[in-house]
């Protein structure tokens, strides 16, 4: 899993930019991540940066802006280690959450997690243990579904007649 913490430190302190400008890096995780539609820093990006980085390193990813879609990704845990994935309960429905990377407990009532959006940057913070929803621990992508999505990428822009 270091490889995944490896590529989010790497994007440590990119942060939103108050008022009508927005940082273009975040925007740029949504569009490369195939979230074409956002056009803001102001959008919830949590998930849109953990895919992200799980694109960036060939890893399996729930390709959804909802931080609880990952809970269906990769394989459930109980133990988590360094960059696996957590996802928590926030706000008062249903499909609200936070999701990010694993780093460690902090003390008995307190989780480290590494991930965008995270008062509106990426950074390591703390959330409470009783928020956790639960663990995943992701799966690289077996390599015929990389260079299938290697493809579309390439031409996702242009059309073609046959």
């Amino acid at each position: 899993m270091s490889k995944l913490i490896d590529i989010a430190i790497q994007e440590f302190g990119v942060k939103e930019i108050s008022g009508s400008e927005h940082n273009m890096t975040i925007i740029q995780y949504a569009h490369e991540s195939g979230f074409m539609w956002v056009n803001d820093d102001e959008t919830p990006w949590c998930s849109i940066f953990t895919n992200w980085v799980a694109m960036k390193a060939r890893y399996i990813r729930s390709n959804k802006a909802t931080a609880r879609s990952w809970l269906g990704v990769g394989t459930g845990i109980v133990t988590p280690t360094l960059g696996d994935i957590i996802v928590l309960q926030r706000g008062n429905s249903s499909w609200q959450g936070h999701v990010g990377f694993f780093v460690n407990y902090s003390d008995e009532k307190e989780v480290n997690i590494l991930s965008g959006n995270q008062g509106n940057e990426v950074n390591i913070s703390p959330y409470s243990r009783q928020d956790i929803l639960g663990f995943r621990r992701l799966h690289r992508i077996p390599k015929l579904q990389r260079l299938q999505s290697i493809v579309f990428n390439r031409f996702k822009d242009e059309s073609y007649e046959l």
